[in-house]
């Protein structure tokens, strides 16, 4: 698929097997035996004149912008997942913030740390897959997330993103803040440039239905309730990032076989 570029998924692959979207291990990519695209890199080790091959991981880039930590701790538990398939590994980033430095102090909100970098939309290209996380405003999502899509206009010209799988991940305030309705809203995103929206469905299995508390989440992807700001993310709504993050790595890699 390489560096945004289209692809169409063959007519001879078969469906995903449903024993592999059973809890505790929703996801198994047991079944695929491709380890990711071969690609020749100058630097490797040459033997009896013959270039050797060298093996490239899938990367599926994990972009978010979180104001309080709720959709960061989703988006590290999310990596943990892609990660847990061989072949494909997850790296995150976060957007540009957009409101100054006094505004966010007034808004208390934590300082943010270096270890996780900020992208630009240039560099989505890079991506074999992508996942968007993003808190609701009003049932769509943040300003912040919208003017990093806003930015992207000459990746929309050229249609540099057609083809490249992508999903999203949210927090809400409330149970009726906007789950679904924040994906619903930014499948538009996806839709103009080209790019192969890929919800979870139901393949989280029983954790989808389970009614002895409250969680966030959907078919549409992992989901947080954040509360007044203090909630932290129940194991629940984790282990549904995680599966998210399985079940985007095993599609990617299933897009990547020749």
């Amino acid at each position: 698929m390489g560096k945004g570029g289209g692809c169409v998924p063959s007519k001879k692959r078969s469906p995903l097997d449903e024993t592999d979207l059973d809890p505790p291990n929703p996801i198994s990519d047991r079944s695929i035996s491709v380890e990711g695209p071969l690609s020749t890199d100058s630097t490797a080790p040459i033997q009896d004149g013959v270039l050797q091959a060298v093996t490239k991981k899938l990367r599926i880039f994990i972009v978010f912008y979180s104001m309080y930590g709720h959709v960061e701790g989703l988006a590290k538990r999310m990596k943990k997942g892609v990660d847990g398939i061989d072949g494909v590994e997850g790296v995150l980033f976060r957007i540009p913030e957009t409101l100054s430095p006094e505004v966010l102090e007034q808004m208390k909100v934590p300082p943010k740390g270096d270890e996780i970098p900020v992208t630009s939309v240039e560099e989505l290209v890079e991506a074999d897959g992508l996942l968007f996380g993003f808190p609701t405003r009003y049932g769509c999502m943040a300003a912040q997330m919208k003017a990093f899509f806003d930015s992207a206009g000459q990746l929309w010209r050229e249609q540099k993103l057609a083809g490249v799988p992508a999903g999203f991940f949210v927090s809400t305030g409330t149970q009726g803040g906007g789950q679904e309705t924040t994906a619903w809203t930014a499948i538009t995103q996806l839709a103009h440039h080209g790019m192969l929206y890929v919800p979870i469905g139901y393949t989280f299995g029983a954790g989808m239905f389970k009614m002895d508390s409250i969680r966030g989440g959907s078919p549409y992807g992992a989901g947080v309730f954040s509360g007044d700001g203090t909630r932290e993310p129940t194991e629940t709504e984790l282990a549904l990032a995680e599966h998210q993050g399985k079940y985007m790595a095993m599609i990617v890699k299933r897009f990547a076989q020749p």
